[in-house]
């Protein structure tokens, strides 16, 4: 199902490996590709253009901007909204993201809006890369999970991780969803040195 664009909703489970730019510049950037080391989605959070920090645009490739997030202040939960393009002001957003609870910060309850109200939840530990997205059904749409190299047997650093999408899920909106966990968690990244995204292609389903 669409919620930001049909061209990211893949009909096989899919394999995308998320790493944040901060390896290389300062900011909360993110560069991912799919099983082949081809860029689908980046975040540019840096330089003389750079936002608000409770602000981050979803691009693809090109530099196209597919998805807005921002802080809903004030908000005891830490909302954040999604919109639609680059930028909110003017427009509805098509989706919240809080926390459950004030208390802790493990598990996030995802309300879309639109033509069809729906919900999901994220449990799980964002800060050490394990955690699941469901819908209001408690099927998994998608995981999120450290990442390892093949070649090597190794865990790679939390900078580096991996985003499984299950068939028909949106991955630009589960890629916003992984911005606003992100913010809401705030932790530092390690560094992983170089990294293939292309050993995932095999990874079974």
């Amino acid at each position: 199902m669409a919620i930001i664009e049909e061209g990211f909703v893949f009909e096989k489970e899919t394999h995308l490996t998320v790493m944040k730019t901060s390896l290389f510049f300062a900011g909360d950037g993110f560069a991912v590709y799919d099983c082949h080391g081809q860029l689908v989605f980046r975040v540019d959070s840096y330089g003389p253009d750079a936002r608000d920090a409770g602000e981050l645009v979803l691009m693809d490739p090109n530099g196209r901007c597919l998805l807005t997030v921002r802080r809903k202040r004030p908000s005891l939960h830490q909302r954040w909204e999604g919109f639609l393009g680059d930028g909110w002001e003017g427009k509805k957003p098509i989706f919240s993201v809080r926390r459950s609870s004030i208390i802790g910060r493990s598990n996030m309850t995802v309300e879309l809006f639109g033509e069809r109200t729906e919900e999901y939840h994220i449990e799980g530990q964002f800060a050490n890369r394990n955690c699941t997205i469901y819908d209001s059904a408690k099927e998994t749409m998608a995981e999120i999970r450290r990442k390892v190299d093949a070649t090597a047997n190794v865990m790679l650093g939390k900078d580096v991780f991996l985003l499984t999408l299950k068939p028909g899920f949106d991955g630009a909106f589960a890629m916003g969803l992984v911005l606003v966990l992100d913010q809401i968690n705030g932790d530092d990244g390690d560094d992983d040195g170089d990294v293939d995204p292309t050993t995932d292609c095999n990874l079974s389903s």
